[in-house]
């Protein structure tokens, strides 16, 4: 899982998850474009401090231009762009509740960084996975995390359901689109993370939740950012050359695809 000639672009870095794949990403020889609405100025030192190599990026993945400024970025620093993790997210500022009683604002907001917000960094990028690089033919490799929350189907939160949802239904018909030209394009469904966000979710329930989810798993203990490294190495590297079209379920056995 050599992904030390990669360049790779990784949304919602600043924190949680992204964070954690840009960390492990560098230290593992890749070279990250750490993109975030918030500073990513943390990120940048968990990055130097593997001695790897990086750049930070403000982006509002539901702008389109701020999309494409982040791939230029990348380009004009390491010369072309090998992968992009679509980990950004609007999940810890949206409120749970009954369906009829979501706000349609939050509805929207959750819509627009959540689906959208992919579709434009997916926009964004593909025409840089299409240019020829000097070690090798063109192509790259998308990784969209979509959540436990549509595999399993959580209620409460079915604004957040749904966007992950649809993000299934947006990897699979993009990796058709895109295979014939060399771009993969899979996703990842965990469950629910340890990270700042799944505790800005639960609030006061978050115990009582993380222990719910827990006990319907086969390997009985909660998700940790960690836990996702080795899926994100493995799709970012070559050694997944075959593999597109695919939601990977990292939930600790609860939903079984």
């Amino acid at each position: 899982m050599d992904v030390g000639d990669k360049v790779v672009a990784i949304t919602g870095a600043a924190r949680g998850l992204g964070q954690e794949f840009a960390r492990s990403l560098a230290a593992a020889g890749a070279r990250v474009i750490v993109a975030d609405i918030n500073d990513c100025a943390a990120t940048l030192d968990l990055v130097a401090g593997e001695n790897g190599r990086g750049i930070a990026v403000r982006l509002d993945v539901t702008d389109a231009a701020s999309a494409r400024a982040m791939i230029a970025a990348g380009v004009e620093a390491f010369g072309r762009v090998d992968a992009l993790i679509n980990n950004a997210a609007l999940y810890g500022a949206l409120h749970g509740g009954r369906f009829d009683a979501i706000d349609d604002a939050e509805w929207d907001a959750a819509m627009a960084v959540n689906v959208k917000g992919i579709w434009n960094c997916c926009k964004a990028a593909v025409p840089a996975m299409r240019q020829p690089i000097a070690n090798g033919p063109s192509g790259g490799s998308i990784v969209n995390i979509a959540s436990l929350a549509a595999t399993y189907g959580m209620p409460y939160g079915l604004h957040y359901t749904t966007s992950k949802a649809a993000v299934i239904g947006l990897t699979r018909g993009l990796a058709r689109e895109l295979g014939r030209e060399g771009i993969r394009v899979n996703a990842l469904a965990p469950s629910a993370v340890i990270t700042e966000g799944t505790r800005e979710f639960f609030g006061d329930k978050l115990d009582r939740a993380l222990d719910a989810i827990k006990a319907g798993q086969t390997i009985q203990r909660n998700l940790m950012p960690s836990d996702l490294v080795g899926a994100v190495m493995w799709l970012v590297s070559d050694a997944s050359g075959f593999v597109t079209g695919q939601t990977i379920a990292v939930d600790g056995g609860t939903v079984m695809l």
